[in-house]
């Protein structure tokens, strides 16, 4: 299925559309402004990770405007970070009337998520930042055990991943994807909107897996004060809204119910 895209201006910032929804905002002057709340919860772990201003090594599935991509290199300058993003059109496009600031540590690779983080080498991120659809879906290819252990693979012993996962009630296929990341990864949470969790709409959750201790009280903190407030699940209490599912493997693996993405965007 063909894509459409294009970048739209709305008075603040630019606005990515692809096939009719709002999948990226992007302030060009200040790349460090997020407007979309799952990107703000995913800035408060890449701000309390390690120290504020430290280089971090970050891979990125998924490209789009390249929005979190800007942040990192705003909030740490001179990080080395690899985007993968398979549509070359897309980032054509991006890049040519949104360029990315002069010796800003971004490099794009035109491969899909998988195939991008299996020739990674071992050890070798930070962070990894799963942010990748298809058709407003996660594909199924990125929630598979053995796409997890890829990631752990690559990801240093006190690395971080951090997954935008979109679902709807009754978020079963989260679930799924949480108990696929515990394999790999023992430390887990879990953010989102509080009317999300509580099936009232379908949402973006945000999950984040460590083999190590998680800074939850600074993100907790983050979560109460944060302009669009969200809940964190961690220890109890996301075992409690787990339960006990299947983890996905590569023979059973489904992509993110087929739910509408972000906002839709009207001239």
């Amino acid at each position: 299925m063909s894509t459409e895209f294009r970048l739209v201006a709305d008075g603040a910032g630019w606005v990515l559309v692809m096939d009719g929804v709002a999948q990226s905002w992007l302030d060009p002057d200040d790349p460090t402004r997020l407007e979309f709340g799952y990107m703000l919860r995913m800035a408060d772990y890449l701000d309390v990770v390690q120290p504020r201003g430290e280089r971090m090594r970050v891979i990125h599935v998924g490209g789009a405007a390249m929005t979190m991509a800007r942040y990192v290199a705003a909030r740490r300058p001179t990080s080395p970070q690899i985007v993968l993003e398979p549509n070359q059109e897309l980032t054509d496009m991006v890049r040519g009337e949104l360029p990315l600031p002069a010796k800003s540590g971004i490099k794009v690779r035109a491969v899909d998520g998988r195939s991008g983080i299996v020739a990674m080498p071992n050890h070798y991120a930070q962070v990894v930042i799963v942010d990748a659809f298809a058709d407003a879906q996660v594909p199924a290819e990125l929630v598979s055990a053995e796409f997890a252990a890829e990631l752990a693979r690559v990801l240093r012993r006190d690395g971080v991943v951090l997954f935008n996962l979109i679902d709807i009630h009754p978020l079963g296929w989260t679930r799924r994807v949480l108990a696929t990341l515990e394999l790999c990864f023992p430390e887990l949470a879990l953010s989102a909107e509080s009317a999300t969790l509580k099936g009232r709409r379908h949402g973006n959750l945000v999950a984040a897996a460590s083999r190590l201790p998680l800074p939850m009280d600074q993100v907790v903190r983050r979560a109460a004060g944060s302009a669009f407030p969200y809940r964190v699940l961690h220890g109890p209490t996301l075992q409690q809204f787990m339960g006990r599912p299947d983890p996905f493997t590569d023979l059973d693996a489904e992509p993110s119910p087929s739910v509408e993405r972000g906002l839709r965007f009207f001239e």
